[in-house]
């Protein structure tokens, strides 16, 4: 069973000539690691207790998936404060980049899109 939501997982490969092109998603790459292992280790012992869909730790892989690590850790950061007892909660998915240029491995991985 994987750690990420399946909307968060692609079809995807990285390859050695991509290397350099993947250098600005390090950071991003980076967060999604550190995401990846808190809802492996940590999510499960809460449970399902978020009030929002799809949950506040898979929202923050979308978000910095689609967004960076900064601005997407921005917009994580948002939705856990306003998951809240007072909230009356739902769906809250993450508004996708319009201009989303790169692509998702298997591990949810970003990864530079290719051309051919």
């Amino acid at each position: 069973m994987s750690a990420l939501p399946a909307s968060s997982r692609g079809t995807a490969e990285f390859r050695a000539q991509d290397a350099l092109r993947a250098i600005v998603l390090v950071p991003r790459n980076l967060v999604l690691g550190l995401l990846a292992a808190y809802r492996r280790v940590i999510s499960p012992m809460y449970g399902d207790v978020c009030a929002y869909y799809p949950s506040c730790s898979a929202y923050a892989v979308g978000a910095v998936q689609q967004h960076g690590a900064l601005k997407g850790a921005a917009l994580a950061a948002w939705r856990v404060l306003r998951c809240n007892p007072w909230t009356r909660g739902g769906v809250d998915d993450v508004q996708p980049r319009k201009n989303f240029r790169y692509s998702l491995t298997p591990r949810g991985v970003v990864v530079p899109s290719r051309k051919d």
